[in-house]
Parts: C-alpha cells; sequence; structure tokens
C-alpha cells in the first residue's frame, strides 16, 4: 500500500469504498507509456481538499493543468516523479491520521475517523494530459479532494427499507 501506480484513468471514480485496494507495482519508466495514467480524472463531487502541503518537488497546479472536471487541489511535478511524490503524500497523510482504506491503481481512498463519530473521506488522485507524449519530463498532476458525507457509514442493504 506504500506506492500508488500511475495507471491509465479509464474508470469513473466512484465516492463509494467498493474496490479492493490493490498493491500497485513500482512507477513506470518512460519507456512504459501505456502503464501510464491517462487523461481527467472525474472526481466525485465535493470540495477541493484544503490543508494538503506543497511537497517536494512538486508545484501547485491550481488549475489542475485544465484536466480536472470536479473541484480539486492538485500539485504538478515530472511523471518520472509522480509515483514517488504518491507515496510522499501518503506517508505524510498517514502520519496526519488518514488511512488508505481503498483505491485502485490510480487513485486512494482515505478515510479519518471524526471526533464523535463517522468518518471524513478524502481521496488522491494520480493523471496526466493523454493528448501529450508521456514522456518523463512531461508533467503529471496529483489531484485532492474531500468525499462527501460520512464514508463510514453504513449502506443498508439491497432491498431494505431505511428506518
Amino acid at each position: 500500500m506504500k506506492s500508488l501506480l500511475i495507471a491509465a484513468l479509464t474508470v469513473a471514480l466512484s465516492p463509494t469504498l467498493t474496490m479492493a485496494k490493490t498493491q500497485a507495482a513500482p512507477a513506470p519508466t518512460p519507456a512504459q507509456p501505456s502503464a501510464l495514467a491517462a487523461a481527467a480524472p472525474t472526481i466525485p463531487p465535493g470540495p477541493a481538499a484544503t490543508g494538503i502541503p506543497i511537497l517536494t518537488p512538486a508545484r501547485e497546479a491550481a488549475d489542475c493543468g485544465g484536466l480536472a472536471r470536479s473541484p480539486a487541489f492538485c500539485v504538478t511535478a515530472q511523471l518520472d516523479q509522480i509515483g514517488g511524490l504518491a507515496e510522499a503524500y501518503e506517508t505524510h497523510l498517514s502520519e496526519k491520521g488518514w488511512l488508505a482504506a481503498d483505491g485502485d491503481e490510480n487513485r486512494i481512498i482515505f478515510v479519518k475517523r471524526r471526533d464523535g463519530g463517522g468518518c471524513d473521506g478524502l481521496q488522491m488522485i494520480a493523471f496526466y494530459d493523454e493528448s501529450k507524449p508521456a514522456e518523463a519530463t512531461a508533467p503529471g498532476y496529483l489531484g485532492f479532494a474531500t468525499i462527501p458525507g460520512n464514508v463510514c457509514a453504513a449502506k443498508p442493504p439491497a432491498g431494505a427499507t431505511p428506518q
């Protein structure tokens, strides 16, 4: 759970915690462009994350490279640095009490218990502009967005009526 593979982003992202977190492979090399993250993520509706620091070697990307279709706080770095940068953010968030609870090859969903019950949710998504060559020095992005509501709330079983 300590690495984030930059892989094809073709699946619509969901705010629910339904996908098993997979053990990611090491960050791909520029010689493996097919293994790099694809285009703009759709981040579930919710405000952009706040309080996320800008870790080295990242720079803030206020407009997320013009690629995000939902509010997000984004940072950018070279594609060949995104895997290590994602690991640094995962470590930083862990130190702040966030637990990596779910995700897939290009995103991690974090949860953090709230005082008084329930959980906050945050996701980190890796992506790049697939309309441009996937070169080592091309910009890659990490987007951070909150997941609205209580992500620890149990969903009623299918067919059950809420009381």
